[in-house]
């Protein structure tokens, strides 16, 4: 079944006149929804926990910054944007009884409403504004005039009003310049990990490093692994993004459109569509965050050791030769 979309014709804005947010973390979520409601005229302050390196850069923005318990005690919105695996802790110590009766608690990431790990007081209402884009686009977007879309969700209404204030903050953000989709907690979260674990991090950085192994092992230069398995998989991503998956196709040679109707069913095949509805299994029953949990609660080491592995890795190596011929592309700090 289709979502609902709203555009800014939807949305009232005059809903958050009044009312302060407060936006709990200054990373890269954090800091593109502080100024892009700061630049909405919407009341904003940032919450930053003691001694936060973060409390320079709001300095150096122009954004008002408090202690965590003090931004949420004036607040009418509250916005959790501090990791997930932090929020639990935050939510019990502080926000469960600092926040205002009758105030709201938003998210960007359903996780942790969904799996039960935070459960809001019932004079609460709940929402989530989780953008589809990362921070930086979040906020490069808003000061162009557009925006990046972004899904709303309501898991409690207490006030009556929780959805219209949800794509309110939504507007402010600068996601009504571009589609607010309205969704659930359930399917947000649950598809987002699916999308990480199949296709956008597990599913991608496996597939490239596999087919850089192959011609590595073959004894191809590292350098051509490198530049025909990553590089390039920039260009296929943008058409991709651009056009569709039928419009990359039609951009692309017909050597290699034919390559990819008769080869590509060999990698992506039937055992792979089994071990997606594995995961997906595992995320819907549970198990995943069961499991993620503790790997939080003895230091995250499956984190530890494969980031080693990965930095170690031949490929890595050879990006950063590669990379460092193409000073353009440099990280610029956002």
């Amino acid at each position: 079944m289709p979502l609902t979309v709203h555009s800014q014709n939807h949305i009232d804005p005059s809903i958050l006149q009044g009312r302060r947010v407060a936006v709990l973390g200054y990373g890269a979520q954090g800091r593109a929804h502080a100024l892009n409601l700061r630049d909405s005229g919407i009341d904003v302050v940032v919450g930053l926990r003691p001694g936060s390196k973060s409390r320079i850069r709001c300095e150096r923005d122009a954004v008002a910054w408090q202690a965590i318990g003090a931004a949420v005690a004036n607040a009418s919105i509250v916005m959790l944007l501090v990791p997930d695996e932090a929020q639990p802790a935050l939510y019990r110590d502080v926000l469960e009884a600092g926040m205002r009766r009758g105030a709201a608690l938003a998210f960007a990431h359903g996780f942790n409403i969904h799996y039960g790990r935070i459960e809001p007081r019932p004079d609460l209402d709940v929402i989530m504004i989780a953008p589809l884009g990362i921070g930086d686009q979040v906020r490069r977007t808003y000061e162009r005039g557009t925006g990046v879309p972004a899904l709303v969700a309501v898991h409690a209404d207490a006030s009556g009003l929780a959805l219209p204030v949800a794509l309110a903050y939504a507007g402010a953000n600068g996601h009504g310049r571009a589609a607010v989709f309205e969704t659930s907690f359930q399917d947000e979260t649950e598809t987002d990990l699916f999308a990480e674990q199949a296709v956008l991090c597990g599913g991608v950085t496996h597939l490239v490093t596999a087919a850089f192994e192959t011609l590595d092992e073959a004894g191809y230069p590292p350098e051509l692994a490198y530049f025909c398995c990553l590089h390039e998989l920039k260009l296929i991503i943008d058409l991709m993004y651009e056009r569709g998956i039928a419009g990359m196709r039609r951009s692309i040679s017909s050597t290699a459109e034919y390559g990819d109707y008769t080869r590509g069913p060999r990698v992506i095949n039937e055992h792979t569509r089994k071990e997606m509805r594995a995961l997906l299994a595992e995320i819907r029953s549970g198990s995943f965050a069961g499991e993620l949990a503790a790997e939080n609660s003895r230091g995250w080491p499956v984190l530890a050791e494969g980031r080693a592995r990965a930095g170690d890795h031949a490929i890595e190596r050879t990006g950063q030769r590669m990379r460092a011929l193409m000073p353009w592309l440099a990280r610029k700090d956002s």
